[in-house]
């Protein structure tokens, strides 16, 4: 059975955006809500998840996390938009 990964995008009041994987969503987002994680996410607060994906397997998130890492912000903004065009927390649904 394969197992489930995420792609996820973050972001704080100034909309600093980074995109992330991981194979178990509520468990980051609360590591990254809780300053439990070292680096940029903690460093410039990014604790709001508006965007996330389901991938079927861990190679397929990783390239999907590269592509959308690749994109101008202007399409990664459209991507959070196309789902969530409130830029709400979409962690309080987990």
């Amino acid at each position: 059975m394969a197992r489930q990964y995420y792609v996820y995008i973050l972001t704080n009041n100034s909309k600093t955006l980074y995109t992330g994987v991981t194979n178990n969503l509520p468990r980051r987002i609360y590591q990254h809500k809780n300053k439990l994680v070292e680096g940029f996410t903690k460093k410039y607060n990014l604790t709001k998840l508006v965007y996330y994906e389901i991938s079927e397997g861990v190679r397929s998130a990783i390239a999907r996390e590269k592509q959308i890492k690749g994109w101008l912000r202007s399409k990664k903004i459209n991507l959070i938009e196309s789902t969530n065009p409130e830029w709400k927390d979409l962690s309080l649904e987990l």
